[in-house]
């Protein structure tokens, strides 16, 4: 019988082990975990087992972050995978047409702080009372210094 370069491999990664592959430090990938972005199993030592595709997870992961996608949207993509399995390119193609308004979103509001911290520029004052920027919207402050609201309360 031929023997298949994979019966030589582990069918179960350590941490280490994922973490040498993906090049996520261990605590991220414990913390993906405690998130419930990625799942192990246990040894009889009790120590963490990962299956394989916990690599192709990793990355997904790190793609969706380096593009500007949450945390919580890329659990909630996962989530919504059949049997919670492994994104394939399709579902990449998928979920990244629905994560366009989120990043459009995004942009938007970065560009709008952009644009006002140009105006902050050699400004320098950061004042409580009138920077847009450290205090936004402040409706309260055309009432004067001071704890307005609670002045408002008292007979």
């Amino acid at each position: 019988m031929k023997k298949n370069c994979l019966d030589d491999l582990p069918r179960q990664l350590t941490v280490g082990e994922v973490a040498e592959r993906s090049g996520v430090a261990i605590s991220t990938i414990h913390f993906y975990e405690a998130k419930g972005l990625i799942k192990s199993t246990r040894s009889k030592g009790n120590q963490r087992r990962y299956s394989r595709d916990i690599l192709r997870r990793i990355a997904f992961i790190k793609v969706a972050q380096k593009v500007g996608i949450s945390l919580s949207s890329i659990k909630l993509a996962l989530m919504d995978l059949p049997g919670e399995r492994t994104p394939s390119g399709g579902d990449w193609g998928e979920l990244s047409a629905r994560w366009r308004n989120e990043l459009d979103e995004k942009i938007a509001m970065l560009t709008s702080l952009r644009n006002q911290l140009s105006d902050c520029i050699g400004c320098g004052c950061l004042s409580l009372s009138i920077c847009k920027l450290r205090n936004p919207m402040d409706e309260l402050s055309l009432n004067g210094s001071g704890a307005q609201r609670l002045l408002d309360k008292q007979p």
